[in-house]
């Protein structure tokens, strides 16, 4: 017999935690049903408190699921329920091959929540730091259609996908950031160390400095100066941006700046499309009706102005239009030719095929601009950094080429 906790929802409304010994997690939501209770977490209680208190642990445990893991996780139940595992032994089976001990709890978590009667998309939500809003509603949908090995594979797929995306971008960044890190150093070097004993040598020449030696020198006293008080200021307007980005009046405005930056922008009003058509176009596939798929969809735009206008998109097909029409509003999402190819897809009954193609089409294309994006910002950001310490060179450089004017 073993000992759990529980929390429950007593007949008259109130809710009630205690604990009861039963032989498994099921014996112990049955005597709990038997008492006209509704269970609504059963968890067993362990002695690690008493463990605790015999000894130190210093061991750090880490309770963010790695991506590979849940990765692996994804791919590995689709597979499973693809060959006919039941749902609860699949569970059992993730949670017992789990390589990492955070992983492995996390498995067992949402295990005992559907165990208890939850369904798995819920037992998800309960962990948005694992589970993203988009990979919860994908699962709902599958469970809603019966199809979920199918869109357990998809999610696989865009996981992999996206991180491959991530991960060209973040290698390509490497090299100029660590630049613009070595610039900024040599700059604050050369402002707080470097020209103020220059300063004390044109101090003596009795003449007027050039005027870009004046800006440096005057540059050099305001970073010295007031640059902790700078840093401070910067801080704080960095913190209240973040605080104000959080809210939706401040996150819309923000995202609609976003998209009107030249290269920043259609990059990514196009990779939302993509996103939006790929898993639009693999529930339709799937048997997903549209409403519902683009319910689904639209978690996928993580864009709050576009979701805005596939939301009024949805509004519409409900009263009867059809999608392409109902998409011609949301022009910084959909080009003219994207809608014209999703309603020919319309009349000719592959819509599903369609939206697919165009999201491969699409991230191909998205690869290539990336490519070129970030190519071409390489050589930008040596010019910049070259060009600013070039101009400190000179402007300190002048004045000393003329001393002799200055002597005579």
């Amino acid at each position: 017999m073993s000992l759990y906790r529980y929390r429950v929802i007593q007949a008259d409304g109130s809710t009630a935690e205690g604990s009861i010994e039963a032989q498994g997690r099921q014996d112990a939501y049955s005597r709990l049903q038997a008492r006209g209770w509704t269970p609504v977490n059963i968890a067993e209680q362990s002695n690690e408190k008493s463990e605790t208190k015999s000894g130190f642990d210093f061991r750090w445990k880490s309770k963010k699921v790695s991506f590979r893991d849940l990765e692996n996780f994804t791919r590995l139940l689709a597979n499973l329920l693809a060959a006919g595992v039941p749902l609860s032994r699949a569970l059992v089976i993730l949670h017992r091959e789990a390589s990492n001990p955070t992983s492995a709890e996390k498995w067992k978590e949402v295990h005992d929540l559907v165990i208890d009667g939850m369904p798995l998309a819920d037992a998800m939500a309960q962990f948005p730091e694992t589970f993203p809003r988009v990979y919860v509603a994908m699962v709902q949908a599958g469970e809603t259609g019966g199809f979920l090995d199918l869109v357990l594979g998809q999610i696989a797929d865009f996981q992999v996908r996206e991180k491959d995306l991530r991960s060209k971008v973040f290698a390509a960044l490497i090299y100029p950031t660590v630049l613009l890190v070595l610039a900024i150093s040599v700059l604050i070097f050369l402002l707080v160390f470097f020209i103020p004993r220059f300063q004390l040598i044109f101090a003596g020449f009795g003449a007027a400095l050039p005027l870009i030696t004046r800006l440096i020198v005057g540059a050099s006293e305001i970073v010295r100066d007031y640059g902790v008080f700078a840093a401070i200021g910067f801080a704080v307007i960095g913190y209240m941006a973040q605080n104000w980005l959080k809210t939706e009046q401040g996150k819309r405005k923000w995202e609609n700046a976003m998209l009107q930056v030249p290269v920043i922008g259609p990059l990514t009003a196009r990779f939302a499309m993509a996103r939006f058509c790929r898993m639009l176009g693999t529930l339709l596939g799937a048997g997903v009706p549209l409403i519902q798929g683009l319910n689904v969809a639209r978690r996928s735009i993580n864009n709050q102005i576009l979701v805005d206008a596939v939301s009024e998109s949805i509004e519409r097909v409900k009263k009867g239009d059809q999608l392409g029409s109902s998409l011609s509003d949301c022009r910084q999402l959909f080009a003219s030719s994207v809608l014209e190819m999703i309603s020919v897809a319309e009349e000719t009954g592959r819509l599903d095929q369609e939206l697919v193609r165009i999201a491969n089409v699409t991230e191909e294309d998205l690869d290539r601009q990336l490519k070129t994006a970030v190519a071409l910002a390489e050589p930008l950001m040596l010019f910049l950094i070259a060009g600013l310490i070039g101009t400190i060179f000179i402007g300190m450089v002048i004045p000393i080429f003329t001393i002799q004017d200055y002597i005579k």
